[in-house]
């Protein structure tokens, strides 16, 4: 079993992907900026923010797994891009690092353009989904250590809950549609996904899109 954090772990994707590790017998520490009274048993929680860096990398000895699900919005917009990026870089060398990102940087077929450059991409999630991308692009062009990225389903999100099954698809780049176009994936599953990439990396160094 690994020792996972989750940062922004009370989040709609932290707190299931919590769930799910720890449901799979994982050591977990949701790291959050607040206390929360709803928590997830079993697990342990630190009050922290990625903004600090270097006090949360002292706190989180021994982890073999962070994963970063803090949305590119808010108080976060502008300074999420920088943030994982000294994570990466202060990390130990034996932690691995996963982002969960966001439907807009998924491709919308092998060769074709990201989402997000699209016209049918709506303009008041581009600068969210913008950040988003560029985290990916940063860690494609210059990080030495092994990392993951997941985009979820265009229909992800706490608007849209939906409930477990275990099952999705694994797009790699594309974006996942079912045959009618419509993309979406359940918190619990994007959280299935996450946890299987943790356990049986497939990934390593890029990329992929769940749906159904």
């Amino acid at each position: 079993m690994a020792r996972i954090a989750v940062i922004g772990g009370t989040g709609y994707a932290g707190r299931h992907i919590a769930a799910e590790a720890t449901q799979r017998g994982h050591t977990v520490l949701v790291v959050a900026r607040k206390a929360v009274s709803e928590r997830v048993e079993h697990a342990m929680y630190l009050e922290g923010s990625i903004a600090d860096v270097p006090t949360l990398v002292a706190e989180m000895q021994g982890v073999e797994v962070v994963v970063v699900a803090v949305p590119a919005r808010g108080d976060m917009t502008g300074m999420l891009r920088p943030a994982v990026a000294e994570l990466s870089a202060h990390l130990p060398a034996e932690v691995r690092l996963g982002v969960v990102g966001g439907a807009g940087g998924s491709r919308v077929s092998p060769d074709g353009p990201r989402l997000v450059h699209t016209l049918e991409f709506a303009e008041e999630y581009k600068p969210e989904a913008l950040e988003a991308l560029e985290i990916l692009e940063d860690l494609e062009a210059g990080s030495r250590r092994e990392w993951f990225y997941v985009h979820p389903a265009g229909g992800f999100g706490a608007w849209n809950p939906g409930e477990r099954t275990g099952e999705y698809r694994d797009g790699g780049p594309v974006l996942v549609v079912d045959p009618d176009g419509d993309s979406y994936i359940s918190g619990a599953d994007l959280a299935v996904a996450v946890l299987d990439e943790i356990e049986n990396p497939r990934h390593t160094g890029e990329a992929f899109s769940v749906g159904y």
